[in-house]
């Protein structure tokens, strides 16, 4: 089952839609292995009394382990690591529900932490720190840490430079506005100086900018 799109943002691309490996369900097969042995066993006992009594409560064991891992599963498709090409997203839980949502431009560091198997195996554990008050998040059975580690710095980084881009395209016509194309003449060189010296202590430009634009302003006149 897919993230549901209609959680997704208007413009927003998914990059990966992932569920937690299978080793999610280590515990719950590793339980199941001794039960079925004991089954197994029951079967070959001879004593009737003995035999039965074993059975119901082995048996009865069986269906409550039965359910448990069905409620695992039920968790394991409700459960979604998401990342888009401006958030990171994980949502869990079948009767309530538990969600994190962590900014690409808030994330300061990603760490994995795989063991020997793991490795193996593909999975790991995923650790984002970000600024804000959630701080430090860790995500356990990640498919392919590593991977997922190296997708969203690769999204971080598309991130940056979408955003430089539009942070160029509001500067060149903050000072297009102010400066003008349109020809005009030396007389009005000493306002259109004033008005760039206002972008530039609103934070709209840097001193660079400014000092670069004066310079190229005081050469026309």
């Amino acid at each position: 089952m897919p993230y549901p799109k209609n959680l997704i943002n208007e413009g927003e691309a998914v990059a990966l839609d992932l569920r937690p490996h299978w080793w999610f369900f280590s515990q719950h097969i590793l339980t199941g292995i001794p039960l079925i042995i004991g089954l197994a066993l029951a079967t070959r006992v001879n004593d009737d009394t003995v035999h039965d009594a074993l059975v119901y409560v082995l048996g009865g064991a069986a269906v409550l382990w039965a359910v448990w891992l069905l409620f695992k599963f039920l968790e394991w498709s409700r459960t979604f690591f998401v990342i888009t090409d401006q958030r990171v997203i994980f949502r869990t839980g079948v009767l309530t529900r538990h969600g994190v949502e962590i900014p690409l431009e808030r994330i300061n560091n990603i760490n994995f932490h795989q063991g020997i198997w793991e490795r193996i195996i593909g999975a790991g554990d995923l650790e984002i720190q970000s600024a804000g008050e959630q701080g430090t998040s860790q995500f356990d059975n990640v498919r392919h840490p590593d991977g997922v580690q190296q997708e969203v710095y690769r999204q971080m980084e598309h991130d940056a430079k979408h955003d430089a881009g539009r942070g160029a395209d509001a500067i060149g016509k903050a000072v297009a506005d102010a400066v003008g194309k349109s020809g005009r003449g030396a007389a009005d060189i000493p306002e259109q100086i004033e008005k760039l010296a206002k972008l530039r202590d609103n934070g709209t430009i840097t001193t660079a900018e400014f000092d670069k634009k004066k310079a190229d302003l005081l050469d026309k006149m």
